[in-house]
């Protein structure tokens, strides 16, 4: 400590104080990470007026940006009152792969890959045994020839069902036992020569990249009930430019990956707020944004017939089994206030976070602008960096009622306020 910290003494004393006070649940958040000193919080806030599929929800998110938790609950109203967010399950594959060399002729080894089709799927049978019960488990293997890409190269590539799991353990486990037969099935096979009994088993690992495992969240209305906008804009117009605004978001990656970090502001808060993991979700999203080559928005709009419409389609691979979904204590709680979920499920309700949230900043971008209320909700964090009294912060919020705010712009007129008393 005392070798990175210049105060090592008040460091201790802050680090222990934002340690659990019940030892136990301490325990269990040690034991997610290594050589863990304290903990990291972060703001747990709640977004209501969701109305997805007809069903209302108080959506748990977990982010230390404030205007995103106030701009979700915003669009969700908005579309609350008209018709709310629909979702569909579009495919809940799953991805893993086995990667591997082998020297022999390829149109051999894709003429024996029935029988070792047959061995992989017998040898895992005890560990896709409950899984199966549940309705899921191996949904399809195939082989791959990489060979012209790289000398001898081959891929098992396996589709997974893994209901209310993310899976990551269970498709793992799955692969490396493929591995494993893959190897003795060559070794025990007598047509085949010395060398062809021979395989480098590269590696096995499941994919984040989950295409197949994606759901559709989707608004509309006719135009003439989005209503009136911030300065007398007609509902006409602002369909228009929101319209605009997507497909420039589709046009040009600079502004798709701000246009796909609002997406993201929503759909991270809600999966870290459930306990699953949202750098998985997020390289997943990222690569979907560029599947065509070029990296593109993640949302879509379109007016057709005088009825704005407005979807986002997107792959998450989550789970509400296993892992920090049951171990996590807010995780639990977060499961519990969305009604203890399906996988499938908190699927439509992140993606429809995802959608709420990008329609907040993309109705912001085409009336007001997204400083006025960005800065409007950064207002309680400047006036913390100042120590603003009670009395102060309420001066300063009035007078910004209806100005521009900004860092020295709060400065300013603090130190004013301070030196008029």
């Amino acid at each position: 400590m005392e070798t990175f910290f210049k105060n090592p003494e008040t460091v201790m004393r802050e680090l222990v104080s934002y340690w659990h006070d019940n030892e136990d649940q301490q325990k269990i958040l040690d034991g997610f990470s290594e050589n863990t000193i304290s903990n990291f919080p972060m703001p747990y806030g709640v977004a209501p007026n969701f109305v997805i599929d007809n069903r209302p929800y108080c959506v748990p998110m977990v982010i230390e940006e404030s205007s995103v938790v106030a701009a979700a609950s915003s669009a969700a109203k908005f579309w609350m009152q008209r018709g709310g967010i629909k979702t569909e399950i579009v495919g809940v594959k799953k991805i893993g792969q086995v990667h591997f060399k082998w020297k022999g002729e390829s149109n051999r080894l894709f003429g024996m890959f029935d029988r070792i089709q047959e061995r992989l799927i017998q040898d895992t049978a005890s560990l896709t045994e409950k899984m199966n019960q549940r309705g899921g488990g191996i949904v399809g293997i195939e082989l791959l020839d990489f060979t012209d890409l790289e000398e001898n190269l081959y891929q098992i590539k396996a589709s997974f069902h893994t209901c209310d799991s993310m899976g990551a353990n269970f498709i793992n486990s799955i692969l490396e036992q493929f591995a494993e037969s893959l190897k003795s099935f060559l070794i025990e096979s007598p047509s085949l020569k010395e060398e062809e009994r021979d395989v480098l088993i590269v590696m096995c690992i499941l994919s984040n990249f989950t295409p197949e495992c994606t759901v559709r969240a989707e608004v509309s209305c006719p135009i003439d009930e989005l209503g009136m906008f911030p300065g007398k804009m007609d509902s006409k117009t602002f369909a228009e430019k929101f319209e605009t605004a997507v497909k420039i978001a589709h046009i040009d990656p600079y502004r798709a990956t701000t246009h796909n970090k609002g997406i993201f502001n929503g759909i991270d808060a809600v999966v870290l707020a459930t306990g699953n993991d949202f750098r998985a979700v997020e390289a997943c999203g990222h690569t979907y944004a560029a599947r065509d080559g070029q990296y593109r928005s993640l949302s879509h709009c379109d007016i057709k017939h005088g009825i704005f419409r407005f979807w986002l389609e997107i792959p998450l691979a989550v789970g509400t089994v296993g892992g920090l979904t049951k171990l996590h204590p807010m995780a639990r709680r977060s499961l519990e206030l969305l009604g203890n979920p399906s996988a499938e499920e908190l699927m439509r309700v992140i993606a429809a976070t995802g959608l709420a949230q990008n329609f907040a900043a993309v109705k912001s971008l085409v009336t007001t602008g997204i400083q006025k209320g960005h800065m409007k909700m950064h207002l309680k964090n400047i006036l913390a960096q100042f120590n603003a009294t009670k009395e102060e912060a309420e001066k300063v919020k009035k007078h910004f009622e209806n100005v521009v705010v900004s860092y020295s712009g709060v400065r300013d007129f603090l130190d004013k306020v301070r030196l008029e008393s």
